[in-house]
């Protein structure tokens, strides 16, 4: 009698366990509710075409596109005159007529690094032990109201970010985290939703990074209107332009670098837009709550 009631209670304590998920087995799904790794690795390219929202009802249109490993371009347009912010796998770059630097010019050292710490063609957790990346569950959560697996992405750099996974589509739900940007710690947090079929690929159609400007919280998001995949995107899209002036020094209150772009839907949350840059210097955006997540 007493062996059977072990037995019982040795099952009952191991249930939960047997039940659990691992780190790999969430990412494994997350990976398989996006398509797929051989649809994600098909894709060399991708375009982005929509409009952005910031600061108190501002809008540009834009197109982002992007390459493998870690190359970005993002084109927008304010008032008229368009701005170019692009990452060739190693420097970024920029030109922002609207904030007086027609010019190409090379951005700074430091926002060249966090452009690189935030690119990444497939999402941090494609490959992640491949990339230097370390990934640790911590446990089971809600975001924004949906049952979520908070994941912890600590990079080769040393930066770390949360990843919030939705527990019942296993689609990523957002992230948040910490910046240290010129000696200012920023905190940020982004959400993705609107997951629409592209290609045989879900991918985000909606996204929106609040984040700490040098005027309070600020919100911006994205709403995408076309995705198109494999693109021709020539390396002279991404390659800081000969001629190009050097980076300027920052101004002590400089906002963040801007972020740059995860093949996961949007641009990778952490830093805002050079777009947003040019609202930063605007009255404080009290923060809006973010779109609600379409399930697919």
């Amino acid at each position: 009698m007493r062996r059977i009631l072990a037995a019982v209670m040795l099952t009952a304590l191991l249930a939960p366990l047997a039940a659990a998920q691992t780190v790999d087995e969430i990412i494994a799904k997350n990976i398989k509710a996006r398509g797929g790794m051989e649809k994600i690795k098909a894709v060399k390219t991708m375009r982005f075409t929509g409009k952005m929202t910031m600061g108190q009802g501002m809008e540009a249109p834009f197109t982002m596109t992007m390459a493998r490993p870690n190359r970005s371009r993002v084109e927008f347009t304010i008032q008229g005159m368009t701005g170019v912010q692009a990452f060739d796998g190693k420097h970024a770059w920029a030109s922002l007529p609207f904030a007086g630097r027609k010019e190409p010019e090379a951005m700074s050292e430091e926002d060249s690094k966090q452009m690189g710490d935030q690119a990444d063609f497939d999402g941090f957790l494609v490959d992640y032990a491949a990339k230097g990346n370390k990934v640790e569950l911590i446990g089971k959560d809600k975001f924004e109201g949906t049952d979520a697996y908070k994941l912890k992405v600590t990079q080769a750099s040393g930066n770390t970010r949360t990843i919030w996974i939705d527990a019942e589509t296993f689609l990523e739900l957002g992230a948040d985290g910490k910046r240290t940007m010129r000696g200012t710690e920023i905190e940020f947090k982004s959400t993705t939703s609107d997951y629409k079929e592209v290609g045989g690929m879900l991918v985000a159609h909606t996204m929106q990074s609040q984040f700490q400007g040098p005027h309070g919280a600020m919100v911006q998001t994205m709403a995408v209107d076309k995705v198109e995949l494999n693109v021709p995107a020539a390396d002279t899209l991404f390659d800081l332009p000969a001629g190009a002036k050097p980076a300027a020094p920052p101004p002590a209150t400089a906002p963040a670098a801007a972020g740059a772009a995860s093949a996961s839907g949007a641009p990778a949350a952490g830093a805002p837009t050079a777009a947003a840059k040019a609202d930063s210097a605007k009255a404080p955006v009290k923060a809006a709550k973010p779109p609600a997540t379409k399930k697919p």
